[in-house]
This record gives C-alpha cells, structure tokens and sequence, in this order.
C-alpha cells in the first residue's frame, strides 16, 4: 500500500496488538523514523512484552518524539495508540513544531488481529487483551475523523 505522507509529518499507527503496525512500520519508514514502545521496552529490560516497563518505556518514548519533532523529523509512533489523550498529546507536539499529523489505522477482523498475534516469534498478547484492544479500536475509529489529523489512512487488509 502506498500512502501519501508528507516529509516531515508525526505519523501515529493506531491499532490492537497484532494488527501489523511494526510490519507496516518497518516495511514504509527508515528504521531511525520509528518510535516503538516495544523495542523500548525491550532496551530497559530484554522483554519487550515487560508491561511493567511501559511507564519507563513511555517516557522515553516521550523524550524521542520531542527531540526528533523539534528537528522537524519525520517521526513514526509504534504504540497501540488506542488511548485519545496520547494522540491528542502527540499532535499538539507536532503542530507545536509546524508539522502536520497523519494518522494510520489498522481497522481489521478481530480473527486476523488473533492469528497475527499468534503467528508472532517473540511474544504473544493474551486473548483478552486482543478482544479489549479490538473493541476499543472500533470506538477510535469513530472519534479519528473528529481529531484533526491533515491526513487518516485506514488500513482494512
């Protein structure tokens, strides 16, 4: 899929866990452009599944994005990004920098965000947080067009 995104922009991927959002990332984006609240995760404790370095991994995350949007950087977030006042967070960081936002969401089967998860090497999600990650997704679905992003990419397959 090729998407329209202009250079420099804050790109959120927004989406349940499975839903392809680090595929996607890594497939679209310069791995320096990415932002993952995985792999930071992973760098403060070798797991990137430890939910309880999510508060750390965050925070980190927060300073990257900061920095790389104030260098007026293409700037990727790979998070869930299922919560309004993240979002709301991030793209006043951006249009504080005179960059636009543009979001990406992954609106899939809730069978296919199972069988991805599944299918990853490193770690699993539970079912139960797949099936809350779904549910909420479809509520973001509804508030995104309310948001103000320049531009929102929805990704069905």
């Amino acid at each position: 899929m090729l998407l329209a995104i202009p250079n420099p922009a804050l790109v959120l991927l927004i989406g349940p866990s499975g839903a392809g959002k680090s595929t996607f990332a890594a497939a679209h984006f310069k791995p320096t452009q990415i932002v993952s609240s995985d792999d930071l995760r992973a760098l403060l404790t070798d797991d990137a599944g430890d939910q309880g370095a999510s508060s750390e991994a965050f925070r980190l995350l927060s300073i990257i994005v900061s920095g790389r949007l104030a260098r007026r950087l293409t700037t990727v977030i790979d998070a869930t990004n299922l919560r309004a006042v993240d979002r709301r967070r991030y793209q006043q960081q951006a249009t504080h920098n005179g960059l636009p936002t543009i979001a990406v969401a992954f609106d899939l089967p809730l069978a296919t965000y199972r069988a991805r998860n599944a299918a990853r090497p490193e770690r699993t999600v539970s079912a139960e947080v797949i099936e809350d990650h779904a549910a909420r997704m479809q509520r973001v679905l509804e508030a995104l067009h309310d948001e103000g992003y320049t531009a929102i990419h929805v990704i069905h397959d």
